[in-house]
Order: C-alpha cells, then sequence, then structure tokens
C-alpha cells in the first residue's frame, strides 16, 4: 500500500497524505486535488475504492443530442461538456443513431449508469406528435432534466431555447430591406415547434414587410429534412415558384439550397440570396460566406448545466422556458433583390 501511495502520489503531483484522505473518503481536500488523485489512479491501473467508484458515477451528467452531422449539435455539445466539466461534473454524450439507439434506450442506459442529471437537445420534446409522458416517467425516477429547443406546456421542467419567432423574422426584414419580394422558407417537419415558430415569425415578417396575408405566404413556404439534401430539395422548389431569397432553417440546408441555385445555373447572392439558420463552426468560410441568424449557443449551452445543476441541487428552476434572442450576421450570400421579376426555368 506504501508504494502504492508513493506512486500515486507522484503521479496526482500530491502529498501522499493527501491521497490517503482521498483514498479513506475524508474531509479537507479541494474538488480539482481529488479529481486528479482520482485520474492518478485510472492511470496507473489501480482499481477505486467502492465508495469513490459510487461518488465518482454521482457526478455523471448525460447530453442527448439527436445527431452530430449538423455542426451545431456538437458546437452546443461542447459548450455544454466544458461548463459541466468546470463545475466537477463528467459528461457522457449520447446520440441517437438511424435505425439504432432512440432517446428512450439512451435516456434508460444513463439512468441505468447512475446519473445525477440529463440534458436532452432537440429531443422528442420538440415533436408535437410525441407523448410526454416519457418525462413524467423520468421525473418519477428522481433524474432532473432540461429540455434545449423545443417546448411543450405538457412537460413539468426548464427549458431553453432560441427565439424562433424572432429569428425567421429577422431573416424576412433583411431580405425585404434589400428589396426582395418574393422570400421563400425551407423549413423541416410541420409536426417540430421550431419550425411551427419559424413558419409564424417568416408569416409574420412577411405581412409587416410585404403586406402579405398567411394565406398568400403559404406556397412559399417548403417543408423538408433539416440536411443538405433536405434543404436542396426545398430550395429547387421555391426557385421554380419564382423565389428570390431563400430563408433556411439551418446552415446545412442553406447550403443545399445554394447547391440547388447553381444546379440551376444561377448565382448566389446575384441572381439568389440564401439565409441559414446556427452560425455552425466554419460557415463564415464556406462559399461564399453564409448570412445566417447565429443561435447564442454559447449563452444558452452555459444557462442548460447551470439550470440543471440547480434542480441537481435541490433548488429548482422555474418550469417554463428561458428564450435567448438570435442575432442576424450578414456576409456574402445575400445581396440586392432589384431583379425580383426574373424567374427560373
Amino acid at each position: 500500500m506504501t508504494a502504492r501511495l508513493v506512486d500515486i502520489a507522484a503521479q496526482a503531483g500530491v502529498s501522499e497524505a493527501t491521497v490517503s484522505r482521498v483514498l479513506n473518503g475524508k474531509p479537507g481536500v479541494a474538488a480539482a486535488t481529488r479529481e486528479s488523485v482520482l485520474a492518478a489512479l485510472d492511470v496507473l491501473g489501480f482499481d477505486r475504492p467502492s465508495r469513490l467508484r459510487q461518488r465518482s458515477s454521482a457526478g455523471l451528467v448525460g447530453l442527448i443530442t439527436p445527431e452530430l452531422d449538423n455542426p451545431i449539435f456538437p458546437a452546443l455539445a461542447q459548450v455544454i461538456g466544458q461548463a459541466l466539466t468546470r463545475q466537477g461534473y463528467t459528461p457522457v454524450l449520447a446520440t441517437q443513431t438511424p435505425g439504432g439507439s432512440t432517446e428512450d434506450e439512451l435516456t434508460e442506459m444513463l439512468v441505468d449508469r447512475g446519473v445525477s442529471g440529463i440534458i436532452f437537445v432537440s429531443g422528442l420534446h420538440a415533436d408535437t406528435t410525441a407523448d410526454m409522458e416519457r418525462y413524467e416517467v423520468l421525473r418519477g425516477k428522481g433524474v432532473p432534466y432540461v429540455l434545449v429547443n423545443g417546448f411543450s406546456p405538457k412537460v413539468r421542467a426548464p427549458f431553453v431555447s432560441t427565439d424562433d419567432r424572432a429569428a425567421a423574422r429577422l431573416a424576412v426584414t433583411h431580405l425585404a430591406a434589400l428589396g426582395h419580394t418574393r422570400v421563400g422558407l425551407a423549413v423541416g417537419p410541420r409536426r417540430f415547434v421550431p419550425v411551427l415558430r419559424k413558419i409564424e415569425g417568416f408569416q409574420l415578417g412577411l405581412r409587416e414587410r410585404l403586406g402579405m396575408t398567411a394565406e398568400a405566404s403559404a406556397e412559399l413556404i417548403e417543408h423538408s429534412l433539416y440536411s443538405l439534401e433536405g434543404g436542396q430539395a426545398a430550395a429547387d422548389t421555391l426557385i421554380g415558384r419564382g423565389c428570390t431569397a431563400i430563408v433556411c432553417a439551418s446552415d446545412m440546408m442553406a447550403l443545399g439550397a445554394v447547391r440547388a441555385a447553381r444546379e440551376r445555373g444561377l448565382d448566389v447572392p446575384r441572381d439568389i440570396s440564401v439565409v441559414g439558420y446556427d452560425d455552425s463552426p466554419l460557415i463564415a468560410f464556406t462559399d461564399p460566406p453564409l448570412t445566417t441568424i447565429r443561435q447564442p449557443v454559447q449563452a444558452m449551452g452555459q444557462a442548460a448545466v447551470r439550470t440543471l445543476l440547480e434542480e441537481i441541487g435541490g433548488t429548482p428552476a422555474p418550469h417554463s422556458e428561458f428564450v435567448f434572442l438570435p442575432e442576424l450576421v450578414v456576409r456574402d450570400s445575400t445581396a440586392s433583390g432589384r431583379r425580383d421579376d426574373r424567374r427560373s426555368a
């Protein structure tokens, strides 16, 4: 044991007495120092005492995302993971896979691992057709959680969201100011809360800036998948309906819209203006650099962690929605729409 104490102390950069206090569960050791000692145990191949394994698992926090292909999800995961680590928790990333693990299966796995709480990003809580009883079942197991992007009044929990209505309205206002009078919206399936809110903001913007009724704007809305291919298909349809500007529900869809325009021999932004959504990493370096609506990822991720830790600590945050304002980032994919009378073959 003495030899082990020496080795562990050397690996962790602390005294043998400190190692002894940690291994025996004694107080008076800083959290960072305790973690260094536990990490040294792992590196040297020593088993943690059972009491320390239990303490370690109590510091796990699950993060469930729908996928990682869309850059916005890794960006959120990074912010949330860093915020959790700074507070002494260990993030456990669980990602749904097509034809593989579902949100319910991932939730069950995390609960079995003894997580202290779970953060759901763009999960089933955002789907108006999903059964929200699953979240009440989770609450009944004593596992606190926070839900990001997508609000349901049926779920008693804190929500953190971007203001999707304001986002779509910002995009329309920008394009109308450039002279566009035929603006389209490429969004995901209608059953999702963020989609419904974007439609509301889009139609409000058209009514305010162009005097267009909701009925008249219906043909300017095209539903598709949240992917490059989905954006391409939706944009191709909207271009065929005479749109000279397209607002997309994600940056990936916007890149698909750029591809659709080019396949028709059109230039972005000279012939078609495109606005994305998210301001994903590297989107400023696309061709052309994408005008987009920035989600405040840093603020949202930190708020989600802070709120969850309050829940874990027994001082629950209000079970309501914390809404964050988006920001229009103008780059090179939007330009004047004075030639709105042009049509594509």
